[in-house]
């Protein structure tokens, strides 16, 4: 029997069953990490940092959500030595457990006024573990999903992981929608803001009832006690596995670099263009959020089909063409426009990305150090992509009198290196996950 064939049957038993716990997890792990972010702009600066004057307590705000990406590779790290280690499984529900507890702190941490400068303080370190355990879910629940999965469905299987985050960020952002539509501001202030924050434990056991029924995939039980005794997962990765783990930083750059911009930059310079009330570029990437759920396990269904390599290169070469028509879409104020561009950026360029990637990275690692690989890899890519974009857009804007065209040239040097990573990558599609078999 092949070793391909050999890899299939595990997939079939349980891809659908790991896929909705993986999603489902995701959906709940990523609602409250973006509910943080939303509370971050709307609240905290007015309840954690009321000793500041509005502008500067806007940005220790903003200074406590950068924090939770500083901590997401050491997050990535830790969970990757537990999953090569340990099993799979056990870091997915890990990172929902801490996930959820660090949320529902959140919501009944005292104010500034009652407590003082120990708010701010417990708000930053909470905003810190939470960073921890976004690191190692990302990474973990792309790798859970995928070898679970059949050889010639890894595409699609992997990509619900790009829909699950879709969902959580739409879930977080229609909890404050509602809460804004039916209490008022005053009460929301008073208290009100952390009702969202205390759904999350019921989330979270509704999460973790579902991963727990799930096995370890079989393509890493073959390894797991030979890597219990290998007490170095990590100098293994470093030392034997580099050229992959720079491939899959490289990958991961410019699809991180379209999401942050399109997701949180684009809503900042519509904001610019049409005014600070404007609310087209939240509804934009509201509706391609919810888009994401058809569009991603598309273009997962297309590179099984077609390759990882050749839609990857769309995705990267097409996101940094495109940014030139999305400005001169989103000047013409027109917010209809403005959604296309969005659309066409996140769902068309950005998902060709982002649905094939948890698979590609999956496949360029070798099952003893693939959770530490791929976790490495979307975190540390995260950071060096879309963890800088906003800044870095930003100083580029006002460096350009508020014209963008600096934007595009920076755009473009970050596509360049993950279409030249997409290039230098091994076509891996179909092939087996086998432990020990192959070396990239």
């Amino acid at each position: 029997m092949s070793a391909e064939a050999r890899d299939e049957p595990a997939g079939h038993r349980f891809a659908r069953r790991a896929a909705v716990a993986s999603m489902v997890g995701a959906v709940f792990e990523w609602y409250d990490f973006y509910l943080y972010g939303i509370a971050t702009a709307l609240v905290f600066n007015k309840v954690f940092f009321t000793a500041l004057d509005p502008a500067a307590g806007q940005l220790a705000a903003f200074a406590t959500y950068a924090v939770g990406f500083v901590a997401r590779p050491l997050g990535a790290v830790f969970a990757g030595q537990i999953a090569d280690r340990h099993g799979r499984r056990r870091v997915l529900i890990l990172s929902l457990v801490v996930m959820g507890v660090v949320t529902t702190l959140v919501g009944v941490l005292p104010t500034y006024g009652q407590v003082g400068v120990a708010a701010p303080a417990a708000l930053v370190f909470l905003r810190l573990v939470q960073g921890l355990a976004a690191g190692g879910e990302q990474g973990g629940a792309a790798v859970f999903m995928v070898e679970h999965s059949g050889a010639r469905q890894r595409g699609l299987w992997g990509s619900l992981a790009t829909s699950g985050a879709g969902l959580g960020l739409l879930c977080a952002s229609g909890a404050f929608f509602l809460l804004q539509h039916f209490v008022s501001t005053a009460d929301i202030m008073a208290g009100a803001w952390r009702i969202p924050f205390l759904v999350s434990p019921v989330l979270i056991v509704v999460g973790l009832v579902i991963r727990a029924k799930v096995p370890e995939p079989e393509v890493f039980a073959r390894t797991q006690e030979v890597n219990q005794t290998r007490p170095h997962v990590l100098v293994d990765l470093l030392r034997n596995h580099r050229r992959p783990l720079v491939l899959g930083i490289g990958l991961r750059i410019s699809q991180t670099t379209a999401s942050y911009f399109y997701t949180v930059f684009s809503v900042y310079y519509v904001g610019v263009v049409l005014g600070k009330s404007s609310s087209a570029g939240s509804a934009s990437v509201a509706v391609s959020s919810a888009l994401s759920l058809i569009s991603a396990p598309l273009w997962g269904v297309v590179s099984d089909r077609a390759g990882r390599r050749r839609w990857y290169l769309f995705g990267a070469v097409g996101s940094a063409l495109f940014l030139v028509p999305f400005f001169l879409l989103v000047d013409t104020r027109s917010p209809v426009l403005i959604g296309v561009g969005v659309v066409f950026g996140l769902n068309v360029f950005h998902d060709a990305m982002s649905a094939p990637q948890p698979a590609w990275l999956s496949e360029l690692f070798p099952t003893e150090v693939r959770g530490s690989g791929v976790g490495m890899s979307y975190q540390i890519g995260a950071v060096l992509g879309g963890g800088i974009l906003p800044l870095v857009a930003a100083f580029l804007l006002m460096a350009g009198s508020d014209r963008p065209w600096l934007i595009v040239a920076y755009f473009g040097a970050l596509s360049a290196l993950t279409t030249t990573a997409a290039c230098l990558a091994p076509e891996t599609g179909a092939e087996a996950l086998e432990p020990l078999e192959r070396a990239v």
